[in-house]
Protein backbone atom coordinates (compact mmCIF):
# COMPACT_ATOMS: atom_id res chain seq x y z
CA UNK A 1 0.00 0.00 0.00
CA UNK A 2 1.24 3.50 -0.85
CA UNK A 3 1.03 5.78 2.15
CA UNK A 4 0.40 9.49 1.84
CA UNK A 5 3.11 11.48 3.51
CA UNK A 6 0.93 14.58 3.54
CA UNK A 7 -2.23 13.54 5.41
CA UNK A 8 -2.90 16.70 7.37
CA UNK A 9 -5.81 17.95 9.47
CA UNK A 10 -6.72 14.48 10.67
CA UNK A 11 -7.07 14.09 14.44
CA UNK A 12 -7.12 10.45 15.55
CA UNK A 13 -8.21 10.00 19.18
CA UNK A 14 -7.67 6.67 20.90
CA UNK A 15 -9.48 5.15 23.85
CA UNK A 16 -7.15 3.28 26.23
CA UNK A 17 -8.63 0.23 27.99
CA UNK A 18 -9.65 -2.45 25.54
CA UNK A 19 -8.40 -0.37 22.60
CA UNK A 20 -4.72 0.51 23.10
CA UNK A 21 -4.02 -1.92 25.94
CA UNK A 22 -5.44 -4.19 28.54
CA UNK A 23 -4.21 -3.30 32.00
CA UNK A 24 -4.77 -6.84 33.29
CA UNK A 25 -7.53 -5.77 35.66
CA UNK A 26 -5.32 -3.16 37.33
CA UNK A 27 -7.99 -0.46 37.23
CA UNK A 28 -10.70 -2.53 38.89
CA UNK A 29 -8.35 -3.87 41.55
CA UNK A 30 -7.13 -0.34 42.29
CA UNK A 31 -10.69 0.97 42.65
CA UNK A 32 -11.61 -1.85 45.02
CA UNK A 33 -8.44 -1.39 47.08
CA UNK A 34 -9.02 2.36 47.28
CA UNK A 35 -12.60 1.88 48.45
CA UNK A 36 -11.56 -0.67 51.05
CA UNK A 37 -8.76 1.58 52.29
CA UNK A 38 -11.07 4.58 52.68
CA UNK A 39 -14.34 2.98 53.75
CA UNK A 40 -13.59 -0.59 54.84
CA UNK A 41 -15.82 -2.08 52.14
CA UNK A 42 -14.41 -4.83 49.95
CA UNK A 43 -15.22 -5.53 46.28
CA UNK A 44 -17.32 -2.36 46.16
CA UNK A 45 -17.39 -2.25 42.37
CA UNK A 46 -18.20 -5.89 41.62
CA UNK A 47 -21.72 -5.12 40.31
CA UNK A 48 -20.85 -1.92 38.42
CA UNK A 49 -20.41 -2.01 34.65
CA UNK A 50 -17.34 0.07 33.84
CA UNK A 51 -16.97 -0.26 30.06
CA UNK A 52 -16.73 3.15 28.40
CA UNK A 53 -17.41 5.17 31.56
CA UNK A 54 -15.14 7.83 33.01
CA UNK A 55 -13.22 7.10 36.22
CA UNK A 56 -15.03 9.82 38.23
CA UNK A 57 -18.39 8.49 37.01
CA UNK A 58 -17.48 4.97 38.15
CA UNK A 59 -16.29 6.26 41.53
CA UNK A 60 -19.47 8.24 42.04
CA UNK A 61 -21.59 5.19 41.21
CA UNK A 62 -19.61 3.12 43.71
CA UNK A 63 -20.14 5.67 46.45
CA UNK A 64 -23.88 5.89 45.77
CA UNK A 65 -24.28 2.10 45.60
CA UNK A 66 -22.68 1.73 49.02
CA UNK A 67 -24.71 4.51 50.63
CA UNK A 68 -21.88 7.03 50.86
CA UNK A 69 -22.03 10.74 50.11
CA UNK A 70 -20.64 11.33 46.62
CA UNK A 71 -20.60 15.11 47.01
CA UNK A 72 -18.54 15.55 50.17
CA UNK A 73 -15.05 15.37 48.70
CA UNK A 74 -15.22 11.59 48.53
CA UNK A 75 -14.56 11.43 44.79
CA UNK A 76 -11.35 13.43 45.26
CA UNK A 77 -10.31 11.08 48.07
CA UNK A 78 -11.04 8.11 45.83
CA UNK A 79 -8.98 9.60 43.01
CA UNK A 80 -5.91 10.01 45.21
CA UNK A 81 -6.11 6.49 46.61
CA UNK A 82 -6.92 4.95 43.24
CA UNK A 83 -3.85 6.50 41.58
CA UNK A 84 -1.68 5.36 44.48
CA UNK A 85 -2.76 1.74 44.08
CA UNK A 86 -2.76 1.86 40.27
CA UNK A 87 1.00 2.43 40.28
CA UNK A 88 1.31 -0.94 42.05
CA UNK A 89 -1.39 -2.86 40.23
CA UNK A 90 -0.21 -1.98 36.71
CA UNK A 91 2.86 -4.10 37.40
CA UNK A 92 1.16 -7.38 36.54
CA UNK A 93 1.84 -10.17 34.01
CA UNK A 94 -1.61 -9.93 32.40
CA UNK A 95 -1.15 -6.43 30.98
CA UNK A 96 -0.42 -6.19 27.26
CA UNK A 97 -0.63 -3.89 24.27
CA UNK A 98 -3.35 -4.70 21.75
CA UNK A 99 -2.59 -6.16 18.29
CA UNK A 100 -1.64 -3.63 15.65
CA UNK A 101 -1.41 -0.68 18.03
CA UNK A 102 2.32 -0.02 17.80
CA UNK A 103 2.17 -0.28 14.01
CA UNK A 104 -0.86 2.03 13.85
CA UNK A 105 0.72 4.69 16.01
CA UNK A 106 3.88 4.65 13.91
CA UNK A 107 2.00 4.69 10.60
CA UNK A 108 -0.44 7.45 11.53
CA UNK A 109 2.25 9.63 13.07
CA UNK A 110 4.71 9.11 10.23
CA UNK A 111 2.04 10.14 7.72
CA UNK A 112 1.19 13.48 9.28
CA UNK A 113 -1.87 12.62 11.37
CA UNK A 114 -2.25 14.14 14.82
CA UNK A 115 -2.63 11.42 17.47
CA UNK A 116 -4.35 12.02 20.79
CA UNK A 117 -6.32 10.34 23.55
CA UNK A 118 -10.03 10.38 24.28
CA UNK A 119 -10.50 8.27 27.38
CA UNK A 120 -12.48 7.95 30.57
CA UNK A 121 -9.22 7.51 32.44
CA UNK A 122 -7.91 10.29 34.61
CA UNK A 123 -4.98 11.97 32.86
CA UNK A 124 -2.54 10.79 35.54
CA UNK A 125 -4.05 7.30 35.35
CA UNK A 126 -3.63 7.26 31.58
CA UNK A 127 0.09 7.93 31.95
CA UNK A 128 0.44 5.21 34.60
CA UNK A 129 -1.27 2.70 32.32
CA UNK A 130 0.55 3.58 29.09
CA UNK A 131 4.07 4.26 30.36
CA UNK A 132 4.96 0.55 30.81
CA UNK A 133 4.37 0.06 27.07
CA UNK A 134 6.41 3.10 26.05
CA UNK A 135 3.55 4.67 24.09
CA UNK A 136 2.31 7.55 26.26
CA UNK A 137 4.57 10.04 24.49
CA UNK A 138 2.89 9.35 21.15
CA UNK A 139 -0.05 11.41 22.43
CA UNK A 140 0.67 15.09 22.92
CA UNK A 141 -2.85 15.94 24.11
CA UNK A 142 -6.44 14.73 24.32
CA UNK A 143 -9.36 14.63 26.73
CA UNK A 144 -9.68 12.59 29.91
CA UNK A 145 -12.13 11.65 32.64
CA UNK A 146 -10.41 14.28 34.75
CA UNK A 147 -11.54 16.92 32.22
CA UNK A 148 -15.23 16.01 32.42
CA UNK A 149 -17.23 13.22 34.04
CA UNK A 150 -19.51 12.89 30.99
CA UNK A 151 -17.69 11.11 28.17
CA UNK A 152 -19.95 12.80 25.60
CA UNK A 153 -18.37 16.14 26.52
CA UNK A 154 -14.79 15.04 25.86
CA UNK A 155 -14.46 15.54 22.10
CA UNK A 156 -15.02 19.33 22.21
CA UNK A 157 -12.54 19.52 25.08
CA UNK A 158 -9.91 17.70 23.02
CA UNK A 159 -10.52 19.98 20.02
CA UNK A 160 -10.16 23.06 22.21
CA UNK A 161 -6.87 21.81 23.67
CA UNK A 162 -5.43 21.34 20.21
CA UNK A 163 -6.68 24.79 19.21
CA UNK A 164 -4.55 26.24 22.00
CA UNK A 165 -1.58 24.50 20.38
CA UNK A 166 -2.40 26.18 17.08
CA UNK A 167 -4.03 23.10 15.53
CA UNK A 168 -7.54 23.64 14.18
CA UNK A 169 -9.90 20.66 13.89
CA UNK A 170 -13.62 20.39 13.36
CA UNK A 171 -15.50 17.26 14.48
CA UNK A 172 -15.49 16.09 10.86
CA UNK A 173 -11.68 16.02 11.05
CA UNK A 174 -11.81 13.71 14.09
CA UNK A 175 -11.68 9.92 14.26
CA UNK A 176 -12.40 8.27 17.61
CA UNK A 177 -11.05 4.73 17.92
CA UNK A 178 -12.65 2.74 20.73
CA UNK A 179 -14.03 -0.62 21.79
CA UNK A 180 -17.41 0.20 23.37
CA UNK A 181 -20.75 1.71 22.33
CA UNK A 182 -19.93 4.68 24.58
CA UNK A 183 -16.86 5.41 22.44
CA UNK A 184 -19.11 5.40 19.39
CA UNK A 185 -21.69 7.65 20.99
CA UNK A 186 -19.19 10.26 22.22
CA UNK A 187 -17.98 10.65 18.62
CA UNK A 188 -21.27 10.53 16.76
CA UNK A 189 -23.06 12.99 19.05
CA UNK A 190 -20.69 15.64 17.66
CA UNK A 191 -20.61 14.42 14.06
CA UNK A 192 -17.14 12.85 14.27
CA UNK A 193 -16.15 9.51 12.78
CA UNK A 194 -15.83 6.41 14.94
CA UNK A 195 -13.73 3.34 14.25
CA UNK A 196 -14.81 0.52 16.57
CA UNK A 197 -12.54 -2.39 17.47
CA UNK A 198 -13.68 -5.66 19.04
CA UNK A 199 -10.65 -5.98 21.32
CA UNK A 200 -12.63 -5.16 24.47
CA UNK A 201 -15.83 -6.62 25.97
CA UNK A 202 -17.98 -6.13 22.85
CA UNK A 203 -18.03 -8.37 19.77
CA UNK A 204 -17.90 -7.26 16.16
CA UNK A 205 -21.62 -8.01 15.92
CA UNK A 206 -22.35 -5.91 19.03
CA UNK A 207 -20.42 -2.98 17.60
CA UNK A 208 -22.09 -3.27 14.20
CA UNK A 209 -25.36 -2.51 15.96
CA UNK A 210 -23.99 0.89 16.97
CA UNK A 211 -23.48 3.94 14.76
CA UNK A 212 -19.79 3.11 14.25
CA UNK A 213 -18.61 4.04 10.76
CA UNK A 214 -16.52 0.90 10.47
CA UNK A 215 -15.78 -2.07 12.76
CA UNK A 216 -12.59 -4.14 12.95
CA UNK A 217 -11.77 -7.30 14.87
CA UNK A 218 -8.59 -5.48 15.89
CA UNK A 219 -6.17 -2.93 14.49
CA UNK A 220 -3.95 -5.65 13.06
CA UNK A 221 -5.44 -4.63 9.72
CA UNK A 222 -3.50 -1.38 9.98
CA UNK A 223 -3.66 -0.49 6.30
CA UNK A 224 -7.47 -0.80 6.13
CA UNK A 225 -7.87 1.46 9.14
CA UNK A 226 -5.41 3.96 7.65
CA UNK A 227 -7.26 3.88 4.33
CA UNK A 228 -10.58 4.57 6.01
CA UNK A 229 -9.19 7.66 7.71
CA UNK A 230 -7.49 8.95 4.56
CA UNK A 231 -10.60 8.51 2.43
CA UNK A 232 -13.20 10.00 4.81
Amino acid sequence: MIHNKYVMNKLVLFDIDGTLITAGGAGTRSLNRAFHELYGIGEAFRTISMAGKTDPQIMREGLKLNGLDHLDGNVDKMIDQYLFFLKEEIENPMRHIMPGIQESLDLFGDNGMTIGLLTGNLEKGAKIKLDPFGIFDYFNSGAFGSDHEDRDELLPIAIEKYKKQGLEFSPKDCYVIGDTPRDVQCAKVHGAYCIAVATGPYSVEDLRHTEADIVFESLEDVDSCYSFIVNH
